[in-house]
């Protein structure tokens, strides 16, 4: 990891689930300079190989999700997939990656995988504002909406 700077997956985006495009992936692993030269199959790994809801083409790893054409974010445990990708790999092994990089690893596990349990996060909103309605009457308060629709 170059000095002063920290990992995209730990910075911005990926780390609140907002995605990034892929360009944007694609310039920062050139940045990391992890090889002298950017490997010329990064961005086919972002667009399509990494990418767990779409057909696997060949690869069928499950490390990113497509939220628009151009757009990903980190893949996890609850998201949907291709069913050709069932059982596939969701991240690298430790010894795959240069030690520096490892904590991610952790953070992924003990942090983002874990972040997103359930199905369907609207059910948080469940009781929000409840004080806002305390003694309020729901037919009377729909009845003074009404008033004057004639």
């Amino acid at each position: 990891m170059k000095s002063g700077s920290q990992p995209l997956f730990y910075t911005g985006s990926f780390r609140t689930a907002t995605p990034f495009t892929v360009d944007g992936i694609v310039e920062r692993a050139e940045k990391e300079a992890l090889t002298p030269e950017l490997r010329p199959g990064v961005r086919v790994h972002v667009l399509q190989h990494c990418v767990a809801n779409r057909p696997p083409n060949p690869g069928r790893y499950r490390i990113l999700i497509a939220t628009g054409k151009q757009t990903r974010r980190l893949f996890r445990p609850t998201d949907g997939y291709h069913l050709a990708r069932a059982g596939a790999k969701t991240r690298p092994e430790p010894e795959e990656i240069p030690t520096e990089y490892r904590p991610l690893l952790h953070w992924y596990e003990s942090v983002y995988a874990k972040n997103d349990g359930r199905k369907d996060s609207l059910l948080d909103l469940r009781g929000l504002g409840k004080e806002l309605w305390k003694g309020v009457d729901p037919d009377e308060y729909v009845r003074s909406l009404r008033e004057g629709w004639e």
